[in-house]
């Protein structure tokens, strides 16, 4: 019982330690407004299920539509670690949409 229980608690160590099992999950992306002309470069957060450029594309593009945006590219989909590098250039739409 006392050996169940020691494995137990290990296993239970080694989950935790491993931290979660779906790490957040960014993208960052182009899109376009006409009339005038107008561009912008965005960094937005995805859905675990769109961490894959063609669902990252379905899944942003609805997004920024809604704020009257049409998505030109998908650039990179990438984790936290590439937020900072990426928060400048994003500007006002940084995590925006």
């Amino acid at each position: 019982m006392k050996q169940r229980l020691h494995k137990l608690g290990l296993a239970l160590v080694l989950a935790l330690a491993a931290g979660p099992l779906h790490a957040a999950c960014f993208a960052d992306y182009k899109a376009k407004m006409d009339d005038p002309l107008r561009l912008h470069y965005g960094v937005i957060e995805l859905p675990d299920n769109a961490c894959d450029p063609g669902a990252a594309f379905n899944a942003i593009a609805p997004r920024v539509a809604a704020g009257g945006w049409e998505l030109l590219e998908v650039m990179s989909i990438f984790d936290e670690t590439g937020l900072d590098a990426r928060r400048g250039d994003a500007g006002q739409f940084y995590l925006r949409f």
